[in-house]
């Protein structure tokens, strides 16, 4: 029996080869299932025609955020080798980290480009807080990126299962990408070709605000029942030409699940800036946001939870069941969906 409130409901099998290691090119060919809630129709078709079942009158949000190289590799002073990954900066040059393998608070980490790194704690779920120097100066954010861009890695999602590419640092970069932060992409943006965005600043109100996403967006969901989540917090703002087209805007279309998250977040609390731990599934709807462009989830996500919250939760499971069925390519690098 399906219950929208157990984690259990939101899970589904995909083959292993559905899920997308490489994007299509160009990214406009990717395919894109359309449903219309008002006719409960499905139709498929592709990017590049886009605008062809978009609807009129709409004000459109992206999300600005820039992908970090936050995968770096070095040794413990003990010798040992570790893999460290960025997830997001804290107060006073502090960060928290993902640390493969054991340390303790007080180790120190060594990386090329003369990057060191000391534990400062080590928290229950795993995480851990560190600081980073050069040459014994303390790294703020800006700092830290632009030697992260000399060593590190783009930080792939895991079912990837492939070291980054050279070509990742364009494919998994949006074209608007502007505002460094993100540990993985907006991914539903990364169907954009110039000539796709072109058309659409010529015909709608086109927005920009940013969400840096989290290495949190890929958490499963353990708790038995949906509610008892803890969900993972990200660093959003919204620029004042973006809240005045938000306060203004008749009908939104959100691309992507963080500009979703971000909106619906501004909904609810006025807040322009700051952590948005907005959990968005059927018994906690969008209040703002009228249509979604997004790509495939992972099961038992916070993301497919999310549609859940658009259409609910059988009719999400059908959709999907319908993309499987038509060979859809999966997950970040995959097909996309829009909900009208």
């Amino acid at each position: 029996m399906l219950d929208p409130l157990k984690t259990s409901s939101y899970d589904y099998n995909l083959p292993k080869e559905l899920i997308a290691t490489h994007p299509i090119s160009p990214a406009d060919c990717a395919r894109l299932l359309v449903y219309n809630r008002n006719t409960n129709k499905i139709t498929h078709t592709t990017f590049k025609h886009l605008m062809d079942v978009l609807p009129e009158n709409l004000s459109i949000f992206l999300n600005d955020t820039k992908v970090i190289k936050a995968r770096i590799f070095g040794t413990k002073d003990t010798g040992g080798k570790i893999e460290l990954l960025l997830n997001k900066p804290l107060f006073m040059d502090r960060y928290l980290v993902m640390i493969g393998g054991k340390v303790r608070v007080g180790t120190k980490l060594f990386f090329d480009e003369n990057l060191n790194a000391e534990v400062l704690e080590v928290n229950d779920d795993g995480s851990r807080v560190v600081t980073f120097f050069q040459n014994h100066k303390k790294l703020d954010f800006l700092e830290l990126v632009e030697i992260l861009n000399k060593i590190g890695h783009l930080p792939l999602p895991p079912y990837m299962n492939r070291t980054d590419e050279k070509k990742d640092e364009q494919d998994y970069q949006t074209l608007f990408a502007k505002n460094y932060g993100a540990v993985a992409a907006p991914t539903a943006s990364l169907h954009f070709t110039p000539e796709l965005l072109e058309k659409i600043n010529a015909k709608y109100d086109v927005n920009y605000l940013t969400l840096h996403v989290g290495a949190g967006t890929f958490k499963p969901v353990d708790a038995e029942d949906i509610l008892n989540h803890p969900m993972h917090s990200e660093y959003f703002e919204i620029g004042i030409d973006a809240k005045k087209a938000l306060d203004k805007a008749q009908k939104v279309l959100a691309v992507g699940t963080t500009v979703t998250r971000t909106v619906e977040y501004y909904a609810r609390t006025n807040k322009i800036q700051g952590e948005c731990d907005l959990f968005l599934n059927p018994v906690n709807q969008p209040i703002k946001v009228d249509y979604l462009l997004t790509n495939f989830h992972l099961p038992k996500s916070t993301l497919i939870m999310l549609i859940a919250s658009f259409v609910g939760l059988e009719k999400t499971l059908e959709i999907y069941h319908e993309a499987i069925k038509e060979k859809y390519r999966f997950y970040s690098y995959g097909d996309g969906m829009l909900i009208i």
